[in-house]
């Protein structure tokens, strides 16, 4: 399966680069693993979505920002491979949820990018495995933050 093929028959593009915010490298590769660095809910390095999930944000909006921060990473991963069809699959998934206090659904919220990695990849090889952890702030007031690690 060609993944800019299934990117366009979902309806999604990838979306410009999110510039790098600090001292650190998008992409760490050892061996035939990938580390991208978080990855968050912003469009051009701006955050897009932000509010605590629980409070200002529903668990759907919170989904939507874990989506954000897959196409993010897809952009970074592009930049970085030239080209997505070297992906072999995930590996695994850390998501950082903004959470008001009391709220403990982070996992419902990681299922956004959960669905979409899945939608993208396939099955096989889109599900991996996940941690879903609530916090109280993240960069920028972003809703959501996503560390990804995948197989080449």
């Amino acid at each position: 399966m060609d993944i800019y093929a299934r990117l366009h028959e979902l309806g999604l593009e990838l979306p410009e680069l999110p510039p790098k915010g600090g001292i650190y490298k998008p992409v760490k590769q050892v061996g035939n693993m990938l580390y991208v660095s978080g990855q968050g809910a912003t469009v051009k390095g701006v955050p897009a979505i932000v509010g605590h999930v629980g409070a200002e944000k529903t668990i759907e909006e919170g989904q939507d920002a874990a989506r954000l921060c897959v196409m993010n990473c897809l952009s970074t991963l592009h930049d970085y491979l030239g080209d997505l069809n070297r992906i072999k699959s995930v590996v695994k998934i850390l998501g950082f949820v903004a959470s008001a206090a009391g709220f403990n659904m982070q996992p419902k919220v990681m299922d956004g990018a959960s669905a979409l990695l899945r939608d993208i990849f396939g099955e096989d090889n889109g599900i991996g495995a996940r941690s879903a952890i609530g916090t109280n702030e993240l960069p920028g007031g972003i809703t959501v933050e996503v560390e990804f690690i995948f197989e080449i």
